[in-house]
Protein backbone atom coordinates (compact mmCIF):
# COMPACT_ATOMS: atom_id res chain seq x y z
CA UNK A 1 0.00 0.00 0.00
CA UNK A 2 2.65 2.89 0.95
CA UNK A 3 4.05 2.26 -2.46
CA UNK A 4 0.82 2.53 -4.46
CA UNK A 5 0.71 5.97 -2.42
CA UNK A 6 4.32 6.36 -3.55
CA UNK A 7 3.71 6.03 -7.01
CA UNK A 8 0.38 8.10 -6.89
CA UNK A 9 2.60 10.98 -5.53
CA UNK A 10 5.30 10.75 -7.97
CA UNK A 11 2.58 10.64 -10.83
CA UNK A 12 1.07 13.56 -9.68
CA UNK A 13 4.57 15.43 -9.53
CA UNK A 14 4.80 14.42 -13.12
CA UNK A 15 1.70 15.53 -14.21
CA UNK A 16 2.13 19.11 -12.15
CA UNK A 17 5.25 19.58 -13.93
CA UNK A 18 4.29 18.59 -17.26
CA UNK A 19 5.92 20.78 -19.54
CA UNK A 20 3.95 23.76 -20.54
CA UNK A 21 3.25 27.64 -20.36
CA UNK A 22 0.60 28.66 -18.50
CA UNK A 23 -0.66 29.17 -14.71
CA UNK A 24 0.09 27.39 -11.92
CA UNK A 25 -1.73 26.96 -8.24
CA UNK A 26 0.04 28.23 -5.06
CA UNK A 27 -0.41 24.16 -3.56
CA UNK A 28 0.58 23.09 -6.36
CA UNK A 29 3.78 25.52 -6.96
CA UNK A 30 4.78 24.81 -3.17
CA UNK A 31 4.88 20.47 -3.87
CA UNK A 32 7.30 21.76 -7.11
CA UNK A 33 9.37 23.67 -5.16
CA UNK A 34 9.57 20.90 -2.37
CA UNK A 35 10.06 17.82 -4.50
CA UNK A 36 11.95 15.35 -2.47
CA UNK A 37 13.89 14.84 -5.66
CA UNK A 38 16.50 18.06 -5.80
CA UNK A 39 17.35 17.52 -9.87
CA UNK A 40 13.24 17.72 -10.76
CA UNK A 41 12.94 21.20 -8.40
CA UNK A 42 11.91 24.18 -10.49
CA UNK A 43 13.85 27.49 -11.14
CA UNK A 44 11.51 30.02 -8.91
CA UNK A 45 12.21 33.92 -10.14
CA UNK A 46 10.84 37.00 -8.15
CA UNK A 47 10.44 39.38 -10.35
CA UNK A 48 9.33 42.21 -7.98
CA UNK A 49 11.05 45.95 -8.84
CA UNK A 50 11.65 46.80 -5.32
CA UNK A 51 14.73 44.57 -3.55
CA UNK A 52 13.74 45.70 -0.27
CA UNK A 53 10.16 43.93 -1.15
CA UNK A 54 12.45 40.48 -1.64
CA UNK A 55 14.67 40.94 1.61
CA UNK A 56 11.20 41.25 3.23
CA UNK A 57 10.25 37.85 2.39
CA UNK A 58 9.83 35.60 -0.98
CA UNK A 59 9.42 32.34 -1.63
CA UNK A 60 11.45 29.49 -0.74
CA UNK A 61 13.96 29.18 -3.22
CA UNK A 62 12.97 32.31 -5.38
CA UNK A 63 15.77 34.06 -6.97
CA UNK A 64 15.54 37.82 -7.17
CA UNK A 65 14.94 38.67 -10.98
CA UNK A 66 14.47 42.44 -11.07
CA UNK A 67 12.08 42.83 -14.43
CA UNK A 68 13.85 46.05 -15.12
CA UNK A 69 17.33 44.61 -15.54
CA UNK A 70 16.00 43.79 -18.56
CA UNK A 71 15.92 46.76 -20.63
CA UNK A 72 17.58 49.85 -20.61
CA UNK A 73 17.68 52.93 -22.79
CA UNK A 74 17.90 52.79 -26.68
CA UNK A 75 18.85 55.40 -28.99
CA UNK A 76 17.58 57.32 -26.24
CA UNK A 77 14.24 55.63 -25.98
CA UNK A 78 14.00 54.29 -22.27
CA UNK A 79 13.34 50.76 -21.10
CA UNK A 80 14.00 49.22 -24.40
CA UNK A 81 14.48 45.48 -24.20
CA UNK A 82 18.55 45.08 -24.13
CA UNK A 83 20.51 43.07 -27.33
CA UNK A 84 20.29 39.45 -27.05
CA UNK A 85 23.89 38.81 -26.06
CA UNK A 86 23.20 41.21 -22.48
CA UNK A 87 19.83 39.18 -22.40
CA UNK A 88 21.22 36.10 -22.69
CA UNK A 89 23.62 36.60 -19.98
CA UNK A 90 21.73 37.49 -17.64
CA UNK A 91 19.30 35.06 -17.91
CA UNK A 92 22.25 32.25 -17.67
CA UNK A 93 23.17 34.12 -14.37
CA UNK A 94 19.72 33.97 -12.96
CA UNK A 95 19.62 29.77 -13.79
CA UNK A 96 17.52 29.90 -16.47
CA UNK A 97 17.60 26.44 -18.06
CA UNK A 98 15.99 24.74 -20.82
CA UNK A 99 15.43 21.53 -18.91
CA UNK A 100 13.90 22.90 -15.70
CA UNK A 101 10.38 24.16 -15.00
CA UNK A 102 10.18 28.08 -14.30
CA UNK A 103 7.93 29.63 -11.54
CA UNK A 104 7.29 32.88 -11.88
CA UNK A 105 5.97 35.39 -9.16
CA UNK A 106 5.14 39.01 -7.65
CA UNK A 107 3.32 40.78 -5.47
CA UNK A 108 1.23 43.82 -4.76
CA UNK A 109 -2.05 42.99 -5.22
CA UNK A 110 -4.33 46.10 -5.24
CA UNK A 111 -4.14 48.71 -8.25
CA UNK A 112 -2.42 50.74 -9.15
CA UNK A 113 0.35 48.37 -8.00
CA UNK A 114 1.26 46.92 -11.36
CA UNK A 115 4.10 44.47 -10.17
CA UNK A 116 1.48 41.43 -12.09
CA UNK A 117 3.01 43.08 -14.83
CA UNK A 118 6.91 42.12 -14.03
CA UNK A 119 6.00 38.09 -13.78
CA UNK A 120 4.26 38.65 -17.11
CA UNK A 121 6.89 40.27 -18.72
CA UNK A 122 9.53 38.28 -17.34
CA UNK A 123 7.78 35.05 -18.77
CA UNK A 124 7.65 36.76 -21.97
CA UNK A 125 11.57 36.94 -22.18
CA UNK A 126 12.08 33.70 -21.28
CA UNK A 127 9.44 32.41 -23.63
CA UNK A 128 11.09 34.72 -26.35
CA UNK A 129 14.39 33.28 -25.73
CA UNK A 130 12.60 29.42 -26.10
CA UNK A 131 11.75 28.27 -22.59
CA UNK A 132 8.99 26.27 -22.65
CA UNK A 133 8.15 25.35 -19.27
CA UNK A 134 7.25 28.75 -17.68
CA UNK A 135 4.18 28.68 -14.74
CA UNK A 136 2.96 32.25 -13.38
CA UNK A 137 2.02 31.46 -9.75
CA UNK A 138 -1.81 32.59 -9.98
CA UNK A 139 -2.22 34.95 -7.26
CA UNK A 140 0.93 35.44 -6.89
CA UNK A 141 3.16 36.00 -3.30
CA UNK A 142 -0.33 37.09 -1.41
CA UNK A 143 -2.62 33.99 -2.49
CA UNK A 144 0.58 31.89 -1.64
CA UNK A 145 0.62 33.60 2.05
CA UNK A 146 -3.10 33.73 2.56
CA UNK A 147 -2.89 29.57 1.54
CA UNK A 148 -0.17 29.82 4.84
CA UNK A 149 2.27 28.07 2.67
CA UNK A 150 5.94 29.13 4.29
CA UNK A 151 7.66 32.37 3.26
CA UNK A 152 11.22 32.97 3.84
CA UNK A 153 14.37 35.68 4.06
CA UNK A 154 17.38 33.67 3.29
CA UNK A 155 19.00 34.40 0.14
CA UNK A 156 18.77 31.92 -3.15
CA UNK A 157 21.22 32.00 -5.99
CA UNK A 158 20.94 29.62 -8.77
CA UNK A 159 23.58 28.30 -10.47
CA UNK A 160 23.96 28.90 -14.59
CA UNK A 161 21.26 28.25 -16.44
CA UNK A 162 21.53 26.68 -20.12
CA UNK A 163 19.37 28.46 -22.41
CA UNK A 164 17.51 26.59 -25.90
CA UNK A 165 19.57 26.81 -28.73
CA UNK A 166 16.67 28.28 -30.64
CA UNK A 167 14.64 31.45 -29.72
CA UNK A 168 11.01 32.23 -30.97
CA UNK A 169 11.28 35.56 -32.03
CA UNK A 170 7.98 35.32 -33.69
CA UNK A 171 6.15 36.09 -30.45
CA UNK A 172 7.44 39.62 -31.44
CA UNK A 173 6.48 42.03 -34.30
CA UNK A 174 8.29 45.21 -34.92
CA UNK A 175 6.78 48.78 -36.05
CA UNK A 176 7.41 48.36 -39.56
CA UNK A 177 5.87 44.75 -39.59
CA UNK A 178 2.81 46.34 -37.32
CA UNK A 179 2.03 49.17 -39.94
CA UNK A 180 2.39 46.88 -42.47
CA UNK A 181 -0.17 43.99 -40.56
CA UNK A 182 -2.92 46.62 -39.32
CA UNK A 183 -5.78 47.45 -41.07
CA UNK A 184 -5.64 44.15 -43.09
CA UNK A 185 -8.97 41.33 -42.27
CA UNK A 186 -8.83 39.62 -39.63
CA UNK A 187 -5.71 41.66 -37.87
CA UNK A 188 -6.82 43.79 -34.37
CA UNK A 189 -4.45 45.53 -32.91
CA UNK A 190 -5.15 46.51 -29.15
CA UNK A 191 -4.20 49.02 -26.57
CA UNK A 192 -3.46 46.98 -23.12
CA UNK A 193 -2.78 50.82 -21.23
CA UNK A 194 -6.00 52.20 -18.96
CA UNK A 195 -8.23 53.82 -21.06
CA UNK A 196 -7.74 57.09 -19.98
CA UNK A 197 -3.90 56.58 -21.25
CA UNK A 198 -5.63 55.36 -24.74
CA UNK A 199 -7.51 58.60 -25.08
CA UNK A 200 -4.76 60.57 -24.44
CA UNK A 201 -5.78 61.89 -21.29
CA UNK A 202 -2.69 61.64 -19.08
CA UNK A 203 0.55 63.50 -18.17
CA UNK A 204 3.07 60.46 -19.11
CA UNK A 205 3.21 60.21 -22.89
CA UNK A 206 5.31 62.51 -24.99
CA UNK A 207 2.51 62.13 -27.35
CA UNK A 208 -1.57 61.47 -26.95
CA UNK A 209 -3.71 58.52 -27.69
CA UNK A 210 -2.81 55.31 -29.80
CA UNK A 211 -1.61 53.98 -32.72
CA UNK A 212 -4.43 54.79 -34.77
CA UNK A 213 -7.01 51.63 -35.85
CA UNK A 214 -6.18 50.35 -32.37
CA UNK A 215 -8.61 49.25 -30.15
CA UNK A 216 -8.89 49.33 -26.34
CA UNK A 217 -8.56 46.49 -23.84
CA UNK A 218 -7.07 47.28 -20.36
CA UNK A 219 -5.30 44.17 -19.13
CA UNK A 220 -6.47 44.88 -15.08
CA UNK A 221 -10.18 43.41 -16.59
CA UNK A 222 -8.40 40.11 -17.12
CA UNK A 223 -7.52 39.87 -13.32
CA UNK A 224 -9.88 39.36 -10.05
CA UNK A 225 -10.30 42.73 -8.35
CA UNK A 226 -9.86 41.45 -4.70
CA UNK A 227 -5.87 40.47 -6.00
CA UNK A 228 -4.31 42.12 -9.80
CA UNK A 229 -2.27 38.54 -9.47
CA UNK A 230 -4.96 36.02 -9.99
CA UNK A 231 -6.14 35.35 -13.67
CA UNK A 232 -10.09 35.38 -14.03
CA UNK A 233 -11.02 31.82 -15.72
CA UNK A 234 -11.67 32.45 -19.76
CA UNK A 235 -14.92 31.10 -19.06
CA UNK A 236 -15.65 34.38 -17.32
CA UNK A 237 -13.97 36.95 -19.97
CA UNK A 238 -14.39 34.67 -22.96
CA UNK A 239 -17.95 36.86 -23.85
CA UNK A 240 -16.55 40.10 -22.93
CA UNK A 241 -12.82 39.74 -24.93
CA UNK A 242 -15.24 38.26 -27.80
CA UNK A 243 -17.06 41.71 -27.66
CA UNK A 244 -14.06 43.48 -27.79
CA UNK A 245 -12.98 41.80 -30.86
CA UNK A 246 -10.72 39.91 -29.62
CA UNK A 247 -11.90 36.10 -30.75
CA UNK A 248 -9.26 32.72 -31.43
CA UNK A 249 -9.76 33.13 -34.89
CA UNK A 250 -8.01 36.83 -35.34
CA UNK A 251 -4.15 37.80 -35.25
CA UNK A 252 -4.03 40.08 -32.48
CA UNK A 253 -0.85 42.47 -32.30
CA UNK A 254 -0.75 43.38 -28.80
CA UNK A 255 1.30 46.63 -27.48
CA UNK A 256 0.55 49.19 -24.05
CA UNK A 257 3.08 51.61 -22.86
CA UNK A 258 6.03 50.21 -22.55
CA UNK A 259 5.42 46.57 -23.24
CA UNK A 260 4.69 45.69 -19.64
CA UNK A 261 0.76 45.67 -19.94
CA UNK A 262 0.93 44.09 -23.37
CA UNK A 263 3.09 41.12 -22.09
CA UNK A 264 -0.19 40.25 -19.50
CA UNK A 265 -2.50 40.37 -22.14
CA UNK A 266 -0.76 38.30 -24.58
CA UNK A 267 0.01 35.80 -21.86
CA UNK A 268 -3.75 35.45 -21.13
CA UNK A 269 -4.71 35.03 -24.84
CA UNK A 270 -2.30 32.86 -26.04
CA UNK A 271 -1.46 30.67 -22.94
CA UNK A 272 -4.81 30.97 -20.91
CA UNK A 273 -7.67 31.64 -23.74
CA UNK A 274 -4.85 29.77 -25.93
CA UNK A 275 -5.31 31.75 -28.58
CA UNK A 276 -3.20 30.56 -31.56
CA UNK A 277 -1.68 33.74 -33.35
CA UNK A 278 -1.07 36.84 -30.61
CA UNK A 279 2.54 38.96 -30.78
CA UNK A 280 3.83 41.62 -28.95
CA UNK A 281 4.83 44.83 -30.25
CA UNK A 282 7.85 45.22 -27.90
CA UNK A 283 8.57 49.10 -28.50
CA UNK A 284 5.04 49.89 -27.54
CA UNK A 285 3.45 53.23 -27.24
CA UNK A 286 6.93 54.72 -25.86
CA UNK A 287 8.72 53.81 -29.09
CA UNK A 288 5.64 54.88 -31.66
CA UNK A 289 5.29 57.99 -29.94
CA UNK A 290 8.83 59.28 -31.04
CA UNK A 291 9.08 58.13 -34.01
CA UNK A 292 6.84 61.64 -35.22
CA UNK A 293 6.75 60.81 -38.94
CA UNK A 294 4.11 58.12 -37.69
CA UNK A 295 0.10 59.55 -36.90
CA UNK A 296 -1.54 59.24 -33.55
CA UNK A 297 -4.77 59.32 -32.75
CA UNK A 298 -7.38 59.58 -29.48
CA UNK A 299 -10.66 58.28 -31.28
CA UNK A 300 -11.95 55.24 -29.95
CA UNK A 301 -11.75 52.80 -32.01
CA UNK A 302 -14.22 49.23 -32.30
CA UNK A 303 -12.71 45.75 -33.95
CA UNK A 304 -14.76 45.19 -36.58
Amino acid sequence: MKLLVTAFALLLVANVARAEIGIISPADANQLIHNTDASQRPVVLDTRGGYKDYFRGHLPSAHHLNFDTLRGTENGVPVQYLPDDITKALLIRAGIDRNRTHLIYATGDVLPNDEILSASMVAYVLEKFGVKDIRIVDGGLPAWKQAKLPVTQEYFGNAPGTLPERGNKEIAIAVDELLERKGKPGVVLVDARPHNEYLGDDDIWLRKGHIPGAISFHWARLMEKDNTHKFKPFTQVKAELEAAGLEPNKEIIVYCGTSREGSLLRFYLKHVAKYPNVRLYEGSWKEYASLKQHAAETKENKAK
